[in-house]
């Protein structure tokens, strides 16, 4: 029926099992780059379980790829107008914004989604530029980056991302000013 809404079906959790781990030179959230893009001159290493080594074939020949991570350290937000309305990183001082218009770690489900420059793949590991996560973040899956694909057509807004600057290796204590809440 035309505008009436029915209450959608239970959610089924997930299980999610991670293909192996990053490792960078990052210990605390509050001192990791808020953005790949924002700190691509530090490498980290995708280490991953020598049973996937062979999904790996192919990727050296990608200059990017998508690493989808599970925020471990994030607490997932409650669903209250407290947990769902959120401060950004990248603009300390602005109003709180949804957390579905935010990229920040503190989420109902914390899935990270990082745009790394693939730099080499050896064995089961993967080198890039771009970290942003802290070190032992675990990796749940690679895709490799097409633009065809990856690349929006037309006209293209980004909310309020459109009024910021993102600044070379701005970290959550540096975009504070200072103030650590690891």
């Amino acid at each position: 029926m035309a505008g009436v809404r029915t209450p959608p079906e239970p959610v089924t959790p997930a299980v999610l099992t991670p293909i192996g781990v990053l490792r960078t030179t990052r210990a605390r959230t509050s001192d990791t780059p808020v953005q790949a893009q924002a700190n691509l001159a530090e490498e980290g290493v995708a280490v991953l379980d020598p049973a996937w080594e062979a999904g790996l074939d192919g990727l050296a020949d990608f200059t990017h790829a998508w690493l989808v991570t599970w925020l471990h350290r994030s607490e997932p937000c409650p669903p209250s107008d407290d947990g769902l309305r959120q401060r950004p990183y990248l603009r300390p001082d602005g109003p709180p914004m949804g957390v579905f218009a935010m990229r920040g770690p503190r989420r109902p489900a914390p899935v990270g989604l990082s745009l790394v420059e693939v730099v080499a793949v050896e064995g089961a590991t993967v080198r890039f530029r771009g970290v942003d996560v802290v070190d032992g973040t675990p990796l749940l899956d690679i895709k490799p980056f097409f633009p065809d694909a990856d690349t929006p057509r037309g006209t293209v807004r980004s909310g309020w991302f459109d009024e910021i600057d993102v600044p070379e290796g701005a970290t959550p204590a540096s975009l504070r000013g200072g103030r650590d809440r690891s």
